[in-house]
């Protein structure tokens, strides 16, 4: 039976999405998983040396890795009116060098974060650092991501919304893309397709029972925040957009990487459908 390796990361979204295979609720008696938890500069880096076999990766990373994965259309995280948040002590003023901690060189907040702030002085550590090190002042600002932006301390107050840095580079409004799930192109595409068909279903089945996953996965510590916390994060980030791709997704993902090739991050402008498992073979094999 083939055995592929699952890396998520720990914040509550990924975890809510992947737990209903954990739990056995949803899966397959062709496949299994194994899966782990690594925060998610981590789980960049690891995909660029082609670790696991289906990663959680930052959205902008992708064209880095499009040789190597394909794109799955699930488990996705989008950011609609919201997402990550630079942060600062209350009334500071920040200088055209200021410092700033963001949660690593591959997410797509720190692809952003260079082109609206050129000149800032960039640290890169784990995102549970960030909070404590602009309150220590070892950095003037930091990024912060995950259920941090819900929870940060009341000494500190919002310099720039990334949503709002998006919406001035794409030049409309779209969904901005977070982070995603990205599956090695070496997987036969009979079995692709049924991963993200159990990964599609995980989330489904998630959704559906919300207050009875939620619940179990606070019982076993899995979750940072308390239930009203996470019942708010989840309605941001694993909600029914999370399922599957749709028309604006898409266009969201072609405009990232159409902001990215512009600045001279990307070497090439790639489409985002060339890239997602291509379902139909499935159709044209079973007619």
């Amino acid at each position: 039976m083939p055995h592929y390796s699952v890396a998520h990361s720990p914040d509550a979204d990924d975890i809510f999405m992947y737990y209903a295979v954990k739990f056995g609720w949803v899966g397959s008696p062709d496949i299994t998983f194994d899966n782990i938890a690594l925060d998610i500069e981590t789980l960049n880096q690891k995909s660029l040396k082609s670790e696991y076999d289906i990663c959680a990766i930052s959205f902008a990373l992708y064209p880095r890795i499009k040789d190597e994965y394909a794109l799955l259309n699930t488990a996705a995280s989008f950011g609609e009116g919201y997402g990550p948040k630079l942060i600062k002590k209350k009334g500071a003023q920040l200088k055209r060098h200021f410092k700033v901690a963001l949660s690593g060189e591959y997410t797509t907040n720190a692809m952003l974060f260079r082109l609206k702030y050129p000149d800032a002085k960039i640290t890169y550590m784990n995102f549970l650092e960030i909070e404590q090190a602009v309150l220590d002042g070892r950095v003037d600002a930091g990024v912060l991501i995950h259920e941090s932006i819900l929870t940060y301390s009341d000494q500190l107050e919002t310099e720039a919304e990334i949503y709002d840095i998006w919406l001035d580079y794409a030049k409309e409004t779209l969904p901005l893309p977070l982070g995603g799930m990205a599956l090695r192109r070496s997987i036969p595409l009979n079995r692709a397709i049924e991963c993200q068909r159990i990964l599609t279903d995980a989330i489904k089945v998630g959704i559906s029972h919300q207050p009875l996953l939620s619940k179990m996965l606070m019982e076993r510590g899995l979750i940072r925040v308390g239930e009203e916390d996470l019942k708010t994060y989840l309605g941001l980030y694993a909600n029914d957009h999370s399922v599957q791709f749709d028309e604006n997704a898409i266009k969201g993902l072609d405009t990232l990487y159409r902001i990215g090739f512009e600045a001279g991050i990307y070497p090439e402008l790639i489409r985002t459908e060339d890239y997602l498992i291509p379902t139909t073979y499935e159709t044209t094999r079973n007619s």
